[in-house]
């Protein structure tokens, strides 16, 4: 979209919707591209992700935070291990207590990822002023807990059996 060109106030809602819709399908698709780089699937990428943000997280709380089975979860780390971005360590004060964690040694992949993306953000952000970027932080920040309740809502309802049938069943 054009900033110089003029929106109507009786259109902003329609033009934020599908900007909105059009930023979240770019994001899924740089993702994919991502996993694609690092050679693995979406789901694995992701579950790499959860695995950054925690440092070390076992592997039952890693199914907690994404809906996936346990035994999806460790397929997924099965794989992630044997490319070499997590590995599973014992804890040494419960031994039944087993943490992912990132693998260090691989990382800077993501690095050669994300570096550019970072750099081309912070580009974007220079051309704001700091109360417009925290309009927009302030903006993200709603927008994320929106959609941390829709998820958590159509995940009740699948685990309740509520969730839309499949047309190929029916």
């Amino acid at each position: 979209m054009d900033p110089k060109r003029p929106i109507p106030d009786s259109k902003l809602e329609q033009f934020l919707e599908e900007e909105s819709k059009g930023m979240s399908t770019q994001t899924i698709m740089f993702h994919q591209m991502v996993a694609a780089y690092l050679g693995l699937n979406i789901t694995d990428h992701k579950i790499l992700d959860f695995v950054l943000g925690a440092g070390k997280v076992t592997a039952g709380r890693l199914a907690e935070m994404t809906g996936l089975t346990t035994g999806a979860i460790t397929s997924a780390l099965n794989r992630l291990e044997k490319s070499g971005y997590v590995r599973r360590v014992k804890d040494p004060g419960d031994l039944r207590i087993v943490w992912v964690e990132p693998q260090s040694d691989n990382l800077y992949k993501l690095k050669e990822v994300f570096a550019p993306l970072a750099q081309a953000m912070n580009g974007l952000y220079s051309k704001y002023k700091p109360e417009e970027l925290r309009l927009l932080l302030d903006f993200l920040e709603q927008s994320n807990r929106i959609m941390a309740e829709q998820t958590q809502r159509l995940k009740e309802q699948v685990r309740k059996g509520k969730a839309a049938p499949n047309h190929e069943e029916a």
